[in-house]
């Protein structure tokens, strides 16, 4: 069967689903230093290093429209920081190399990792019914652990469906002019699953795939209630804390980024509304976390070197499946014999920010970081943006320019 793609006013996220889940070198070199102004860093761990053509392939999105990005690789050359474009409109100053923004979807893969966890211990079963923790909900007992997290459960997505026919059917306020309006407004996990359980599945569960945030909100509330804690307090004791991430934290019902940060904007009735400061509990547990390129790079490290799951939970984890090559919580890009396969997952909130989480099998390249721009209901710049991901990808992972004639998916 055909999978629905996510829907075209979400392209950042859809690539953030097609992109590959970051590993690096855990521990292995120190830390790049972002200078005061937050412009390009020097090369960090190996003096003279040629990134000539990463840095064109960066400066490529800021050239297509994107206000800001910032970028973390690592790799065996050692560890290059850089940014490009602006922090802030009218203003002359660099994103900081290190600076904290909404990560989106890159959450899923934290989430995952969490319920991969508990099923190591025996508290949860992969293919047990997600029902048997959440009886109160009223779910299709056909439902399983598994095919939340494989998007395979057919739930319908709360920020709205975009079906194969071209019609559309709304959730709460996720996208355009509506969720600016909104995008302060607190919600609780039950009322996003809610509502979703009031619409009518997308299909039989188990029978297709289709990328659905309710997934990963009822992954949320069914860990919460196996294990008796908060999601919050879970991640730092479990991934946080032991990994020494002290920049990375749920954003719950917080709507400022804390730190130095490159803002995002939306154009608005011909005004220009900068978002920067956003709730995201509307994501809660599918696209709530703030993090830097070097606590992704971290998490994701340690992820693929086995540091936070059995090997053969791991495996399961990276196995892709369906049309969308996702597996539990990442997905798995094939980028043909000379790159090989890339695991990722990059994510993106409403409206402003994207996210870019990348690693090789091994975990010892990788690619993390943050792009910026002004958003609009037809997304601006963002209509570039998979190619311009496709040619710097393939940079760090093939260690030549992509073809540029190659169509991208």
């Amino acid at each position: 069967m055909r999978i629905q793609p996510p829907p075209a006013t979400k392209a950042l996220r859809r690539v953030a689903v097609t992109a590959l889940a970051a590993a690096l070198m855990a521990g292995a070199v120190s830390p790049a230093p972002a200078s005061a102004h937050g412009g390009v860093t020097g090369l960090t761990a190996a003096a003279g290093q040629d990134r000539s053509q990463l840095q064109k392939a960066m400066q490529a999105f800021v050239d297509a429209g994107f206000t800001g990005i910032q970028l973390r690789v690592r790799d065996a050359r050692g560890e290059w920081v850089a940014s490009a474009g602006v922090r802030k409109l009218g203003a002359a100053a660099k994103p900081p190399t290190n600076g904290r923004f909404w990560t989106g979807s890159v959450v899923k893969t934290f989430s995952a990792t969490l319920m991969l966890q508990l099923v190591a211990e025996g508290k949860v079963g992969l293919d047990d019914p997600v029902a048997g923790y959440l009886p109160d909900l009223g779910l299709d007992r056909r439902i399983t652990v598994r095919m939340l997290l494989q998007h395979t459960s057919g739930l319908f997505n709360y920020t709205g469906e975009y079906y194969d026919d071209g019609t559309f059917v709304p959730g709460i306020p996720a996208t355009g002019d509506a969720w600016l309006n909104n995008r302060f407004r607190s919600y609780r996990p039950e009322e996003l699953v809610r509502l979703a359980l009031s619409k009518p599945a997308r299909f039989e569960a188990g029978t297709d795939q289709n990328y659905s945030n309710t997934n990963y909100t009822l992954a949320l509330l069914l860990i919460e209630k196996v294990t008796g804690r908060s999601y919050a307090e879970l991640l730092q004791r479990r991934i946080l804390r032991p990994l020494g991430m002290s920049a990375t934290m749920v954003a719950g019902n917080r709507t400022e980024l804390p730190g130095p940060h490159a803002h995002a904007y939306y154009s608005y009735q011909g005004q220009t509304v900068d978002i920067s400061q956003q709730n995201l509990s509307l994501l809660v547990g599918a696209g709530d976390l703030i993090s830097t390129t070097q606590d992704l790079s971290t998490f994701f490290s340690a992820l693929n070197r086995g540091r936070l799951l059995p090997a053969e939970l791991l495996a399961e984890m990276r196995r892709p499946y369906g049309e969308l090559r996702y597996g539990l919580g990442v997905f798995a890009e094939d980028m043909g014999p000379k790159c090989g396969t890339v695991y990722q997952h990059n994510g993106s909130p409403p409206h402003g920010y994207g996210a870019l989480m990348y690693s090789s099998p091994d975990g010892k390249t990788t690619l993390t970081g943050s792009v910026t721009w002004v958003d609009s209901a037809t997304r601006g710049p963002v209509k570039d943006f998979e190619k311009l991901l496709d040619t710097l990808v393939k940079e760090v992972f093939c260690g030549t320019p992509a073809d540029r004639t190659k169509p991208t998916r």
